[in-house]
C-alpha cells in the first residue's frame, strides 16, 4: 500500500469501476500527464484497511498524490479542478465565470445528486434484494434532470462544442446507469454526447475494461 508518487509521475489511488477515479483518469489523458495506478479493491475492502484510511479517511476512492508537492488530494472534484488549475494542456472549465459555474452545475448534478445515492456503499446497505430497484430509480430520475439541463447547454459536448469537466462526469453515470438496466433512449441528448465521446482515445483509454485490475472476464 505504501506507494508513493515519483519525482516524475503522480499515483492515483483507484477501482476500475469507480466512477470517481474514472473522472480523474479522464482528466489525466487529457491533460497527458502520465501517472500509476494503486487498485484498491473495494470488493475486497481494501479502501477500510488501516493503512489506506491514513491516506483517505473516509475510505473512499480516488486518492491523488501530486508529484511536484508530495500532498495527496481526495475528493474527485477537487482533484479535477486542482488537476485543471496546475496543469497546462486541455482546459477542463471555461474561463467566462458564468460559464464556469454553469459547467460546475451540470459536475454537481452528477457528483452530488445522482452518485452518491448510487455508490457501492448504498448499494450495500440497500441490500441485495432492492438494489438494482433502487440504483435503476434513482439513476433515472437523475438523468431526466439532466437531460432538462443539457437541452440548454450542450452542442457537442455537455457544454457547447469543448470537453469540459461535465463530459468526465457524465461518461461514467451513463456506463453504471446501463449496468443497473436504466433505458437510455429516454434521454437522446445524454446518449449522442456519451456515444461521441466514447469514441475519443483519451476516454476509451480511462474505460474499466482497460485498467490493470480489471477482471479477465469484465475486459
Amino acid at each position: 500500500m505504501a506507494t508513493h508518487a515519483t519525482a516524475d509521475k503522480p499515483v492515483l489511488y483507484a477501482y476500475f469501476r469507480s466512477s470517481c477515479s474514472w473522472r480523474v483518469r479522464i482528466a489525466l489523458n487529457l491533460k497527458k500527464i502520465d501517472y500509476e495506478v494503486h487498485p484498491i479493491n473495494l470488493l475486497k475492502g481494501e479502501q477500510k484497511s488501516e493503512e489506506y484510511l491514513k491516506i483517505q479517511p473516509f475510505g473512499f476512492v480516488p486518492a491523488y498524490i501530486d508529484n511536484k508537492t508530495g500532498q495527496t488530494l481526495i475528493q474527485s472534484v477537487s482533484i479535477l479542478e486542482y488537476i485543471d488549475e496546475t496543469q497546462p494542456g486541455h482546459a477542463l472549465l471555461p474561463k467566462d465565470p458564468l460559464e464556469r459555474a454553469t459547467v460546475r452545475a451540470l459536475v454537481q448534478a452528477v457528483a452530488s445528486d445522482i452518485q452518491p445515492l448510487t455508490n457501492l456503499r448504498i448499494l450495500n446497505y440497500v441490500g441485495d434484494e432492492k438494489k438494482v430497484e433502487w440504483a435503476k430509480h434513482f439513476f433515472a430520475e437523475g438523468f431526466k434532470a439532466l437531460e432538462i439541463m443539457l437541452q440548454k447547454t450542450a452542442g457537442v459536448y455537455s457544454f457547447g462544442d469543448s470537453i469540459t469537466m461535465a463530459d468526465l462526469a457524465l461518461v461514467p453515470q451513463v456506463y453504471n446507469g446501463v449496468r443497473f438496466g436504466v433505458d437510455m433512449s429516454a434521454f437522446p441528448i445524454i446518449s449522442r454526447i456519451n456515444a461521441t465521446l466514447s469514441d475519443l482515445p483519451e476516454f476509451k483509454a480511462a474505460h474499466p475494461s482497460q485498467q490493470i485490475d480489471c477482471p479477465a472476464d469484465l475486459r
